[in-house]
């Protein structure tokens, strides 16, 4: 008999109550606003009055670079999570929200997969309790009140050439990259040329990310540079008195949303930053809520280690004052013989020397991790077509690095399939290393933070930037935000700016074609190669196969 597909594993969850849930982490009904039965948001009032409580263990997991054969980082942290209450502790998971864009272009759903998963699955992957819209909204009031304030005599004076505020929307849509706006006359405003960039590469959404409390929100709102006067003078978001009005769009999408796995383990989805454009993590207020109230906190960075891991600790950890206590390096057999030059349509015979060939993806990534100073464990996510001597040769490289590879069933079994991990995770956890330190100072150039990723965690061996682009980091510095850290927006398939090159390449150059100052978020894009802020939809896009059925069920979705 053929498996179930995730779809039809979802929809035969047995899901508890969303209050009952909440009360699995003491969060009295009262403080749950609900989203029909199975989700709900968490209180303001409630989150802040655990701040004196001690924070539980946060595990991070993270993964190769991705490829065509899937790696299961999503799935591997919603069956940890199940895994360690299955073994005992008091566990939740943090995960991203998924964006419209992916879910109907290539990539799919963000929700994990066979018996690890989060649900309502179907929600999650759509419109969920209406966050993206509203970070949506806010970013877009924004941008009217810029055209509209220069429309009406700007005051602030304001350099039309020198507006940096995009617009945005959460769909990939190419025809929107480049655009002039303001088109048709003299009622329409002065024209000037924009563009539009993906909601989850939004500053708005990395603020609700990093943001701590409504407070830090609305200043960090503030914060936002929309543009320069002719003067090189900077605009803030305040100066167009716009930050109240967003932050009220924005009051209750800064709520955590708590949801459950199909073992009723509680999940905490919230906030959606990719982590090739952006910083790649979820919500800070849900982290530090989840960690107030579980002994063991399950989270995931975007992407390969090289994007997410490294941005969840420059960025994600530096700004909230976190530190992980074990990192999950996911794996597969499939992505190692990719990575080992064997093709998609190959991947079902056995290839025990392209594993080993493609293990050095693998080794890089722990290098990179132990290089914070935490300890790393790699979880081995098993397909069904995956041979002994293969999984024996991933084995027998990670320990020669210094680390364990465990095999994990989880996709097929549940919690079952992933005790053994869950049992080293807490292992590694309960060790208490104290070793975690980020890849460089506060007072580092940011020129020099920019060369030292590149050449620390990419291993190139050297970053190219023209004069103009040195130039406005140094403007930057002058200007006080020197001490920001770096959020790398690169190619998410490889160490290099070339999604085509696989494996552990050295001594390649890292191109800088722009850099963008995120003054609200609290860091600085350096934008690489050919990647793109607004993605496009491939040549098949997965909403060609979305529908509604007969029984008016949602299909294709997954």
């Amino acid at each position: 008999m053929a498996p179930k597909s995730d779809i039809e594993i979802a929809r035969a969850a047995q899901k508890r109550p969303i209050q009952e849930i909440g009360a699995r982490l003491g969060i009295p009904e009262a403080d749950l606003l609900p989203f029909g039965h199975d989700k709900a948001k968490v209180g303001a009032e409630f989150i802040a009055g655990l701040q004196d409580r001690p924070n539980g263990k946060l595990v991070l997991v993270t993964a190769i670079n991705p490829t065509p054969a899937g790696e299961g980082k999503t799935t591997t942290t919603v069956g940890l999570g199940d895994g360690l209450a299955r073994i005992g502790k008091k566990a939740a998971i943090c995960i991203r929200e998924a964006s419209l864009g992916p879910c109907f272009g290539m990539k799919g759903g963000a929700a994990g997969g066979g018996y690890a998963q989060v649900v309502p699955m179907e929600d999650m992957n759509l419109h969920f309790t209406g966050d993206f819209h509203a970070i949506t909204s806010a970013h877009n009031l924004l941008a009217a009140m810029i055209d509209n304030h220069i429309y009406w005599g700007n005051e602030l004076g304001i350099d039309q050439r020198r507006v940096s505020w995009r617009r945005v929307m959460d769909m990939n849509d190419r025809a929107l990259r480049d655009m002039v706006c303001s088109l048709g006359g003299v009622a329409n405003g002065y024209p000037r040329e924009t563009g539009f960039d993906i909601t989850v590469a939004s500053e708005v959404m990395a603020i609700l990310c990093l943001a701590t409390d409504i407070h830090d929100l609305q200043k960090r709102l503030g914060d936002i540079i929309v543009g320069y006067t002719r003067d090189r003078a900077p605009v803030h978001a305040r100066d167009l008195k716009a930050d109240g009005a967003m932050t009220v769009l924005l009051k209750d999408a800064l709520q955590p949303n708590l949801v459950q796995t199909l073992e009723n383990t509680p999940a905490f989805v919230h906030g959606g930053p990719f982590a090739n454009i952006a910083h790649g993590c979820n919500s800070v207020m849900a982290t530090t809520t989840a960690l107030k109230l579980a002994d063991y906190v399950v989270t995931e960075a975007g992407f390969g280690a090289d994007l997410g891991a490294e941005k969840f600790m420059n960025i994600k950890c530096r700004k909230a004052g976190l530190a992980p206590s074990a990192v999950v390096i996911v794996a597969t057999v499939r992505a190692l013989k990719m990575n080992g030059g064997v093709a998609k349509a190959d991947l079902g015979a056995e290839n025990v020397d392209a594993v080993r060939a493609g293990c050095a993806n693998l080794g890089r990534h722990i290098e990179n991790v132990k290089s914070f100073g935490v300890p790393a464990v790699v979880a081995i996510n098993h397909f069904a077509g995956d041979t002994e001597a293969e999984i024996a040769a991933v084995q027998e490289f990670v320990s020669h690095q210094g680390s364990e590879a465990i095999l994990c069933r989880h996709w097929a079994d549940g919690s079952a399939g992933i005790e053994a991990l869950a049992q080293r995770v807490v292992a590694l956890a309960e060790a208490d290393h104290h070793g975690f330190a980020p890849l460089y100072p506060d007072e580092m150039g940011l020129f020099h933070k920019i060369e030292t990723i590149a050449k620390r965690i990419y291993r190139a061996g050297e970053v190219i930037a023209d004069k103009k682009i040195r130039d406005q980091l140094h403007a930057w510095e002058q200007a006080g935000y020197g001490h920001l850290p770096i959020c790398m927006a690169k190619t998410q398939y490889s160490f290099t700016t070339d999604p085509n090159v696989r494996g552990a390449p050295e001594d390649h150059s890292v191109p800088v074609r722009e850099v963008r100052l995120a003054a609200g978020a609290g860091f600085v894009v350096a934008i690489c190669g050919e990647i793109m802020t607004m993605p496009g939809l491939p040549s098949k896009p997965a909403a060609e196969t979305i529908g509604l059925n007969p029984e008016g069920q949602i299909e294709g979705l997954f």
